[in-house]
């Protein structure tokens, strides 16, 4: 029971342990980490290494500290026996040694493969779930299959080598020591030395070495899962040596009234490929309210990601209230962001065990714990009455998935209002609405802009809502080209 349960637990815990650190990473790194890596190999990694780090660290250190035990144990008996003996079977061990090492590296060769196998089988299936009414639409279910299909077959192909490898070195290794056998017998028999080995003593060296085998060959076979916890963990520490946002604040932002100041920005995702913003200056003082215009990919929505702190500028400095965000500390910024700024993002998220009050109120969830829903008070009047005011006051319980796109997009446009933030970003907040519903959102945007003195930077395709804005700042290819 101990010995099962010991190693359960050391198991279980170095996978809790290590699971939870990843996931603390994943939390702390900045945007473009996301942008370079599939959410399905990112979770791949959480589930399936974190696995294999704990099978190497439990299974693998147990049989190895116990065998290897077992092994000293019958070498000092062989030697006891038959020291002449024992050194002619000392002879086998470079060559067992040189097989575990060219085995050692197809192990995590085959185990890298099998890893990279495993992600891709998650990337494609979360891409066909979350996609299910796309696939459906356009009749790609066998496109899907067939991906999914390519994947399981490099997978079954890398496990399959991995235990021909396997096989394989069991029978060189079992070869290399019957060799060893066959030169002790005939030596022991030689003229030589049947003269001092005794059968007592001969049988006893017999024994010894027989009794060798097994744990040898549960070592040499135990390389298996070392090599590929090896594998595993340095894709997982590979993550956790990842350099994080930097923490450059000195001060703490006291209140906000909404000024905002771009000076000389420029941004680049890869700097092989450009830059996408490049050398863009803008001011918004509190109160004012800037449309954003120009084609797709022109670099609106990353001007808007840049000002809610979701990227570091490449160079120029952006400045609320006249300091410096590489002056505010990440901690403040990370606790008052959801109240400082209301961000409607272009592909927003809801989530999906909370309903649309609930939803709304997230930023309340977060900062308050367990008791959040309790303690809203107030927020949760404010919460049902922009509801109401976006048309969604007789759907207030309902959940994201009993909701359309464009009653999705009008909850999250909720969420960015109920704290009263200074500054509020929207990324083609009537994208997905009616000609009535996009009015409602942009009358509900200009006023809270006014009433809370609050800037308001809006990129959009849409001529009403831009004309509907104090100004116009037209971007193309990352350059502000004009303004009206």
């Amino acid at each position: 029971f101990a010995a099962v349960y010991g190693l359960g637990w050391l198991g279980r815990r170095v996978i809790r342990d290590l699971r939870g650190e990843v996931f603390e990473k994943y939390t702390e790194l900045p945007a473009r980490f996301f942008d370079d890596n599939s959410t399905g190999m990112l979770i791949s990694k959480l589930t399936y290494n974190t696995e294999q780090v704990a099978e190497a660290i439990s299974t693998v250190l147990v049989v190895t500290v116990r065998d290897t035990l077992t092994m000293l144990g019958l070498i000092g008996a062989m030697f006891y026996f038959s020291p002449t003996l024992t050194v002619l079977v000392a002879v086998t061990i470079p060559i067992i040694g040189f097989l575990v090492a060219v085995m050692s590296r197809a192990f995590r060769r085959y185990g890298i493969r099998i890893q990279a196998s495993m992600g891709d089988a998650t990337r494609i299936t979360e891409e066909a779930l979350s996609g299910q009414q796309i696939v459906k639409v356009f009749e790609g279910q066998e496109y899907e299959r067939r991906q999914f299909a390519e994947i399981n077959r490099r997978n079954y192909k890398a496990n399959l080598k991995l235990v021909a490898t396997r096989a394989a070195g069991d029978v060189l290794t079992q070869y290399t020591l019957a060799l060893g056998l066959a030169a002790i017998v005939w030596v022991a028999f030689s003229d030589q030395l049947a003269a001092d080995i005794d059968a007592a003593v001969f049988m006893g060296f017999l024994v010894a070495m027989g009794l060798l085998m097994a744990p040898l060959k549960r070592v040499v076979n135990v390389n298996v899962g070392l090599q590929k916890g090896i594998v595993a963990g340095a894709s997982l520490f590979g993550i956790l040596d990842e350099s994080v946002e930097e923490d450059t604040g000195i001060k703490v932002l006291e209140g906000a009234r909404g000024d905002v100041e771009f000076c000389g920005i420029s941004f680049a995702y890869d700097q092989k490929k450009g830059r996408v913003l490049d050398d863009v200056s803008i001011r918004a003082p509190s109160g004012s309210t800037i449309a954003i215009v120009g084609r797709s990919g022109s670099g609106k929505s990353t001007l808007l990601h840049l000002l809610g702190l979701l990227d570091q500028v490449d160079s120029g400095t952006l400045t609320l209230e006249g300091q410096n965000v590489h002056n505010l500390g990440a901690a403040e910024s990370a606790q008052a962001r959801a109240r400082r700024i209301g961000f409607v993002f272009q592909q927003f998220h809801l989530l999906p065990e909370l309903d649309a009050l609930q939803n709304v109120l997230l930023p309340r969830r977060i900062a308050t714990g367990l008791r959040w829903w309790a303690q809203a008070g107030d927020e949760k009047e404010k919460a049902c009455s922009l509801l109401t005011r976006v048309g969604l006051g007789n759907r207030l319980r309902h959940r994201p998935n009993q909701l359309s796109g464009g009653e999705q997009q009008r909850v999250a446009l909720a969420r960015a209002l109920v704290s009263n933030p200074a500054f509020i970003l929207a990324d083609e907040p009537t994208g997905n609405l009616d000609r009535e519903s996009g009015k409602a959102i942009l009358d509900l945007l200009l006023e809270a802009a006014q009433e809370q003195k609050a800037a308001l930077l809006v990129a959009t395709h849409a001529e009403k809502v831009a004309a509907a804005c104090d100004r116009i700042l037209h971007l193309r290819n990352g350059v502000i080209t004009q303004e009206a």
